[in-house]
């Protein structure tokens, strides 16, 4: 076996001396967290689908946004909105599904299509938040990611007690009952928008809505929900939307 270059190994040993120091110092998981994380991770692998009657309304700096309508969430990553108009089909129906965003104004009859990511949610929804994140949201539910490196509980503060989760794509700070499981509020960090999403529920613990604030990209905003249902089967096909022909369509990026 050849000997390798002295420059190749002033560039390995440097880096591998790094890997092992950071190896070194993240702290172990402790079993209270490991059971924190699996019972976030139970609850939220029980969520399949919801759909409901959606009240949103948001504001970015003087914008303002207030819209109604039919709302459908499937795991791990699919969403479709339909704006009700008091009469016929649809003012608008935004779609997540697959990576793709395609928001469709019946009105104008116009499509704008893109990847589905945070930056084009927040444009066609003004909610910063991945596809995932959303579903997460709209659920109210979060799944611990499974390349997870620390996890550490929290002392309790006025929203009680909670648990830093920390992996390669970000941060996530979640506030919970620990003997249920139910999330109250969560922190997202590391994100193209870091947000606080804050459930309201009843005294059952039935998810009523939530509010969120980001507050870097000066975003606040609600959701409402009335006749909510979960676990009810949705196809997948409901989250694709057919472009009617003649439809003008444009890139959103």
């Amino acid at each position: 076996m050849g000997r390798r270059p002295l420059s190749r190994l002033l560039l390995v040993a440097p880096l591998a001396l790094l890997a092992a120091c950071a190896t070194l110092s993240r702290p172990p998981i402790s079993e209270d967290a490991r059971r924190t994380v699996a019972l976030l991770t139970s609850r939220a692998s029980e969520f399949t689908d919801l759909r409901a009657l959606a009240d949103i309304a948001v504001k970015r700096g003087s914008d303002r946004l207030r819209v109604q309508g039919v709302l459908l969430a499937k795991a791990p990553a699919s969403i479709r909105f339909e704006v009700l108009s008091p009469f016929g089909p649809p003012l608008r129906v935004v779609t997540v599904h697959e990576g793709q965003l395609t928001v469709y104004d019946a009105v104008k009859n116009e499509a704008q299509v893109g990847p589905a990511n945070a930056e084009t949610i927040e444009k066609a929804l003004r909610l910063p938040l991945t596809p995932e994140d959303l579903v997460a949201a709209l659920a109210g539910r979060v799944a611990p990611p499974s390349d997870l490196t620390s996890a550490e509980l929290q002392s309790p503060d006025e929203a009680g007690p909670s648990i830093d989760l920390v992996s390669p794509g970000g941060r996530r700070r979640v506030w919970l009952d620990l003997e249920t499981g139910t999330v109250r509020q969560v922190q997202i960090y590391g994100s193209p928008f870091n947000a606080l999403v804050k459930y309201r529920r009843d005294a059952g613990g039935a998810l009523r809505g939530f509010d969120v604030e980001a507050a870097q990209s000066y975003v606040t905003g609600s959701v409402n929900y009335d006749n909510l249902v979960e676990g009810s089967g949705i196809e997948a096909e409901r989250f694709t939307i057919a472009i009617p022909k003649g439809a003008k369509i444009q890139g959103i990026r």
